[in-house]
């Protein structure tokens, strides 16, 4: 059954401001500004006020009409990032032996180091727009911040799969970088 029109409404806080253009969604706020192409998915957009935008699906079957909250979700986790950011927590996981992370270029590039005891140096370019530090307050922690949801969560997934265990019983063998905690930079007092 084809729906005729739905539309979903989205609030833009103070001071950001959103820009649309054939289906290029740029979001400026204090935080920077991010950019996200959404031409792929056939939504149509509309400033209301400063305040509104909304989106609508014309004729759209039961998936189309889905494709619009997540086109909703996209853009409103873009205004989540240029207002307050993102910010994963990793751990490092061992057994026997430590594993030793360097940050390497400014905290562009993660080198993983002794995993497993293996001789082999893992490293990893994080995406743009990510900063890595290691963490003062807890022991064997890595902080990933940006205003990317995508870009951070990325840099944290890259970490964490290239500190796969391989040809061992992962059930015994459960070292590794995992993502410990996720939440925003700027968390609501």
């Amino acid at each position: 059954m084809k729906f005729i029109q739905t539309d979903q409404v989205l609030e833009v806080p103070e001071g950001v401001t959103v820009d649309i253009k054939s289906r290029i969604v740029t979001v400026t706020g204090p935080r920077g500004t991010l950019v996200k192409n959404l031409r792929h998915a056939d939504v149509t957009f509309t400033k209301v006020n400063d305040k509104q935008i909304r989106l609508t699906v014309h004729h759209g079957d039961r998936k189309h009409v889905a494709t619009l909250r997540t086109v909703k979700s996209l853009v409103a986790n873009l205004i989540t990032g240029v207002t307050k950011g993102y910010k994963y927590k990793m751990r490092y996981v061992y057994a026997h032996f430590p594993i030793n992370v360097n940050l390497l270029e400014d905290g562009k590039v993660v080198e993983i180091r002794n995993f497993l005891g293996e001789k082999r140096v893992r490293t990893i370019h994080v995406l743009e727009g990510v900063t890595v530090s290691i963490s003062s307050a807890q022991k064997d922690e890595l902080i990933l911040e940006g205003n990317s949801l995508e870009n951070v969560s990325q840099s944290a997934a890259d970490i964490q799969q290239i500190c796969r265990v391989r040809n061992k019983d992962i059930r015994k063998f459960l070292d590794g970088i995992y993502v410990s905690e996720r939440g925003l930079i700027e968390e609501d007092a």
